[in-house]
C-alpha cells in the first residue's frame, strides 16, 4: 500500500470546512452563527448533525423490475457508501481531531470511538479468514482512540491563557474602644474591590500571571489623610519549572501521543474498509455459489420428475415393475427437499448482503421484497499468478494495518515516558514577582508632609503604577525533594516493561503474519487442488451419468443405478460449486494477509472517507431474468 500523501485526518478536517451540499454522507462540525462572531464563538457548543439514514442514489439505480442486479464492483461500491460500520468509523477522524484540540488546550487525553466491527458472515459457507489465533480483521488490540489514556508524570500545565475578574463591595461597621484613635465610637468602612488578572502558561514549563487590583475605601472618620482613597497594584508573577515539569517533551507529551493518535485513527479506518469489503466480496461470491447450486438442483428436480414421468410409462405398459415407480418418486422428493433447502440458503443469503450494503437493513420498502441477482459468474483463473512467498511476507510487512498501529502505539508510549521520567526529579522552581503599587484620594488634613503628592483622581493612581514610584521586587527558588520517591521509580519501571511487552508483542504480531501469508498462500493452493479435482469429479460422474443413462434406455441398467448416478452428479455439482466459491474466499485471505485488497479491488480511501465513490454503476443492456 502507497503511504498516505495526505492523513486521513487532515482530509476530514477539510471535508468539514468545506462544508459541500451536495455531500450525502458528509460528517461535520456545526459552529452555531452568532452575531458577536468570535467573542462569542468559544462559548457555544457546537453541533453534530443527525446521523444520515439515507442510502446512497446508486442502490436505486441497480433495481430493475423487483430485482436487485450486482456486480462485484458495485458490491464494494454499495458497501462503501452505505455500511454502517464504515459510517461508524467515519466518525473517528472527527473525534482523534478533537481530543487532539482538547490536549493541546493541556488537557487529559480521552479514549473516544469504537473498535474496528468483524463483517457479517454467510447463512452456511463460511469463508475463508485468518487465522483467529493472531493478527484478525479486528482493531489488531488497538482502541479506537489510539492509546495513552491513564495520565502518570507532572501535572499538566494549562495551555488555554485564562482572564478572571472580580468585584466586591462591601460594608463593616466596627463598634470602637479607643476613640482616640478612630475619632468614632462605631468605624463604617465602605470598599469597592475592582481585580482583573491574566494568566498563561507555555510547553516549556512556564506560568505567568498579570494581575490588576483596585481597592476603594471611604471610612467615617476625620483621622485620616485620604478619604476616601484608592489603592492598587499591578503585580506579575513568573514561575519556572526547572527540574520535574521542564520542557515541551513533558509538558506537551499529550500533544505528540494524539497527534500518534490521529494516524492510528486513520489507519483504523481504513482497516475497517478492508474488513467490511472482504466481508461483504465473500457474501457476494457465496451468493453466487447459492445461485448456481440452485440451478444444479432445479436441473436435478428435472431429471428426478422425467425419470418419474417415464417409469409410471414403462410401469403401465408392463415394461417395469411397479416398485421402480415408488424409487423413482423417493428420489423426485429426494431432490426436491435438496432444492428447498438450497433455496432456503440462497434467500437467507440476499437477506444478509442487503443487511450490509443498506444502512437501515430490509426495513426499506425498496430492499425488502426485492431479490439479488448476481452479474459476475464464478471464474477460476487457469494459473495463479503469486510471488515468491518471501516476497509476499515482506509486503504483508510493510502494508498490514495491525502491525502499524502496533508501531505508532509504542511510539505513543515512548512520548508519554518522558512525563514519567521527568517525575524521578525532584521539583524545583525559580519565580519572580514584580509589583507596582499605587495610592491616590481626597486630601482631608493639609499640612501633612508629602500627602500633597497622593491628593488626586483614578489617574494619579495610574499614573504611579506605570511610573513604577513605589515598586516591590521579589525571586526566589522553591526545592522540593522526595526523600525515597519510590511511586515515580515505580511508575517508570512500569511503563518501561509496559514498552518492552508491547515490542514483544509486535513481534508476534509479525511472526503472526508470515504465518498468516503462508497459510493464505497453502489455502489457495488447496483451494485451487480442491477445485481442480472437483471439475475432474464432475466431468467424470457426468459421463457416467449420461453412459448409464443410455443403457438404461437399451434395457441394459437399472432404475436404481440411473438414480443414483443422478444423485451423485447433482453432489458433484454441488461440490464444484463449493470449491470454486471456497477458491475466490481464499483470493480474498490472501489479499487481507498481505494488506493488499483495497488496491485489488481499486478501493480509494479519500471515497471511502467521504463516502462517495466515483465510479459509475452499469447495467448490460442483456439483463438475466430475476427469480419469482
Amino acid at each position: 500500500m502507497r503511504r498516505f500523501q495526505v492523513p486521513l485526518s487532515w482530509l476530514c478536517a477539510f471535508l468539514v470546512l468545506a462544508g459541500s451540499a451536495s455531500a450525502q454522507n458528509e460528517i461535520r462540525i456545526e459552529t452555531p452563527k452568532s452575531r458577536l462572531g468570535w467573542l462569542t464563538r468559544p462559548y457555544q457548543a457546537r453541533i453534530i448533525p443527525p446521523i444520515n439514514l439515507s442510502n446512497s442514489s446508486r442502490l436505486e439505480s441497480l433495481i430493475r423490475a423487483g430485482n436487485l442486479y450486482l456486480s462485484a464492483q458495485d458490491v464494494v461500491a454499495l458497501a462503501i457508501e452505505n455500511n454502517i460500520d464504515v459510517e461508524v468509523q467515519r466518525y473517528g477522524p472527527l473525534l482523534a481531531q478533537e481530543v487532539l484540540r482538547r490536549a493541546q488546550a493541556g488537557g487529559a487525553l480521552r479514549n473516544v470511538g469504537l473498535g474496528v466491527a468483524p463483517g457479517p458472515q454467510s447463512v452456511s459457507l463460511q469463508g475463508v479468514s485468518l487465522n483467529s489465533g493472531g493478527v484478525s480483521a479486528t482493531a489488531g488490540g488497538n482502541n479506537a482512540g489510539g492509546g495513552i489514556v491513564t495520565q502518570l508524570g507532572p501535572t499538566l500545565v494549562t495551555l488555554d491563557p485564562g482572564l478572571l475578574f472580580l468585584a466586591n463591595f462591601q460594608h463593616a461597621t466596627s463598634p470602637q474602644s479607643n476613640t482616640v484613635l478612630t475619632g468614632t465610637t462605631a468605624e463604617v468602612v465602605n470598599t469597592k474591590t475592582f481585580e482583573a488578572q491574566y494568566t498563561q502558561s507555555w510547553l516549556w514549563g512556564m506560568t505567568a500571571t498579570g494581575t490588576y487590583v483596585s481597592n476603594y475605601t471611604h471610612v467615617n472618620s476625620q483621622l485620616f489623610t485620604l478619604n476616601p482613597f484608592t489603592s492598587g497594584d499591578l503585580d506579575l508573577t513568573v514561575t519556572q519549572n526547572l527540574l520535574q515539569g521542564f520542557g515541551a517533551a513533558v509538558n506537551g507529551r499529550n500533544i505528540r501521543v494524539q497527534k500518534n493518535n490521529l494516524k492510528v485513527t486513520d489507519l483504523q479506518f481504513k482497516q475497517q474498509v478492508i474488513t467490511t469489503v472482504a466481508a461483504v466480496l465473500n457474501l457476494y461470491w457465496d451468493l453466487v455459489a447459492f445461485d448456481e447450486d440452485v440451478r444444479s438442483r432445479k436441473a436435478e428436480v428435472e431429471t428426478a420428475n422425467h425419470l418419474f414421468e417415464d417409469n409410471k410409462k414403462q410401469v403401465a405398459i408392463g415394461a417395469l415393475a411397479e416398485i421402480e415407480i415408488t424409487r423413482a418418486e423417493a428420489q423426485l422428493y429426494t431432490s426436491q427437499q435438496d432444492l428447498t433447502i438450497s433455496q432456503t440458503n440462497l434467500l437467507q443469503q440476499e437477506t444478509v448482503l442487503k443487511n450490509a450494503l443498506s444502512r437501515n437493513g430490509v426495513a426499506s420498502p425498496t430492499l425488502a421484497e426485492v431479490h439479488v441477482i448476481p452479474l459476475d459468474k464464478l471464474v477460476i483463473p487457469e494459473k495463479d499468478e503469486l510471488k515468491p512467498v518471501d516476497d509476499l511476507v515482506a509486503e504483508a510487512l510493510a502494508k498490514r494495518v495491525e502491525l502499524e498501529q502496533d508501531r505508532i502505539n509504542i511510539d505513543s508510549k515512548k512520548l508519554d515516558l518522558a512525563g514519567v521520567k521527568s517525575s524521578l526529579r525532584p521539583t524545583l522552581q525559580a519565580f519572580a514577582e514584580l509589583t507596582n503599587n499605587g495610592l491616590t484620594g481626597t486630601l482631608i488634613q493639609s499640612g501633612v508632609p508629602g500627602a500633597d503628592y497622593f491628593a488626586g483622581g483614578y489617574g494619579n493612581l495610574l499614573a504611579q503604577e506605570f511610573r513604577r514610584n513605589f515598586p516591590n521586587y521579589s525571586a526566589g527558588l522553591s526545592l522540593n525533594i522526595p526523600l525515597r520517591n519510590r511511586a515515580a521509580q515505580a511508575d517508570y519501571v512500569t511503563n518501561m516493561i509496559d514498552i518492552r511487552q508491547n515490542e514483544l508483542s509486535l513481534q508476534k504480531s509479525m511472526n503472526q503474519v508470515r504465518v498468516d501469508v503462508h497459510n493464505a498462500v497453502i489455502g489457495l493452493r488447496q483451494a485451487r487442488v480442491r477445485f481442480d479435482s472437483a471439475v475432474k469429479a464432475r466431468v467424470l460422474q457426468q459421463q457416467t451419468y449420461s453412459a448409464d443413462q443410455r443403457k438404461y434406455a437399451l434395457g441394459a441398467s437399472t432404475v436404481y443405478q440411473v438414480v443414483q448416478d443422478q444423485r451423485d452428479l447433482a453432489s458433484a455439482q454441488s461440490a464444484e460449486v463449493q470449491a470454486m466459491a471456497n477458491y475466490s474466499h481464499a483470493r480474498i485471505a490472501l489479499d487481507q494477509a498481505i494488506g493488499s485488497t483495497l488496491e485489488v479491488n481499486n478501493i480509494s480511501l479519500t471515497e471511502a472517507l467521504s463516502g462517495r465513490v466515483n465510479r459509475p454503476s452499469v447495467l448490460p443492456a442483456d439483463l438475466p431474468a430475476g427469480r419469482q
